[in-house]
């Protein structure tokens, strides 16, 4: 297969990862017969800094003309200790959704027998957790208009908005998960609270009758946040809205035992992106030891997602698994003898090579 793949590394620690993804993907192109033609381009505050633009619209028409992207993080320090700044590395993030229509961002949360002990909840809890968590992404309070602060500088607004069709096409996607594992969906509203989450709940339970075989229910977003870490294992598939999917989807990371092994996809109706869920991690930036692992296996949901290709994707969660035992890790899992970032990259495209 001839594949052309958008590389947008960003800020912080990007680089550094996403050159082990990149690495991992070439090993699999030449293990299994592909043409990969990677081309790199500027987002985040590296691109404020270059073109002044945290999207520039070129890496827009790259991103558009791609059969996927992979993307590393944005943030850096500069712009998170400067509320006044009117270009924030943020900002491109948000425009990458919008314009390439990235509606929904797929998360799966699932535990490796090698590093239950690492995960700070009880073992018995986190053993053989695995759910799916379906984030929308181009509605609710982070693109709601109005959006500001009076001239006073004494009172700030934002306002949290959901269209009807919004809610209908991710919990169809939700759905079409659910077909596939065990045909249950809780979807995460506040409707005891906020109308939003009412046209959630409404749109969701009229979905629902298309489905009799599905197991629909409904959990407000704070009893959620507790259950994720009280009782996991109930969790099959969940889909929630915007500012909810993002805090829940942090929450569940720590199930793992590290935030540097969850994955993502955020599907769309363009290209799609295939990042870990991480942020920019900036104090670590330079030195060769954060976590390519979610990364790599952002990687694998590329191949799967993206590409349709199930035996390459297989193969590279494979490698991951065997370098988790080995104990060929970076500091944030520790062994007692850590790896560093291109360390383990290079082992999992040695294995992948044969």
């Amino acid at each position: 297969m001839k594949l052309k793949i958008a590389v947008l590394p960003g800020d912080g620690i990007g680089p550094e990862i996403i050159d082990q993804g990149v690495k991992v993907t070439k090993a699999i192109a030449e293990r299994f017969g592909h043409e990969i033609e990677f081309e790199e381009a500027l987002v985040g505050a590296t691109a404020i800094d270059k073109v002044g633009d945290p999207f520039p619209e070129e890496t827009f028409e790259l991103c558009k003309n791609s059969d996927a992207v992979l993307f590393g993080a944005i943030g850096d320090p500069k712009y998170d200790n400067d509320p006044k700044a009117k270009v924030r590395p943020e900002q491109g993030l948000l425009a990458m959704r919008k314009k390439l229509g990235l509606y929904a961002n797929v998360r799966p949360v699932t535990t490796f027998p090698s590093l239950i002990d690492k995960s700070p909840i009880k073992k018995e809890l986190v053993e053989n957790v695995d759910f799916v968590v379906l984030r929308e992404l181009t509605g609710g309070i982070y693109f709601g208009e109005p959006q500001g602060r009076s001239e006073d500088g004494k009172t700030a607004y934002d306002t949290n908005m959901y269209h009807k069709y919004e809610v209908e096409r991710i919990v169809k996607l939700a759905i079409s998960y659910v077909l596939k594992r065990n045909k249950k969906l809780t979807v995460v509203d506040k409707a005891n609270v906020l109308a939003t989450s009412r046209l959630w709940r409404e749109t969701a339970q009229e979905i629902a009758k298309e489905y009799p075989e599905l197991n629909m229910d409904f959990m407000f977003v704070d009893n959620a946040a507790m259950q994720l870490i009280q009782n996991p294992g109930q969790f099959d598939v969940m889909v929630t809205e915007n500012m909810f999917g993002d805090i829940l989807t942090d929450e569940a990371s720590v199930i793992t035992g590290s935030m540097g092994l969850l994955p993502s996809a955020s599907i769309g109706l363009l290209t799609s992106v295939f990042e870990p869920i991480h942020g920019s991690y900036p104090q670590a930036a330079g030195k060769n030891i954060a976590n390519p692992l979610a990364t790599i296996l952002s990687v694998a949901m590329m191949f799967e997602y993206a590409f349709d290709l199930h035996e390459e994707g297989k193969l590279i969660r494979e490698a991951v698994d065997k370098s988790l035992e080995e104990g060929y890790v970076t500091e944030d899992l520790p062994t007692g003898n850590s790896r560093s970032t291109s360390e383990v990259g290079d082992w999992i495209e040695k294995y992948i090579r044969g």
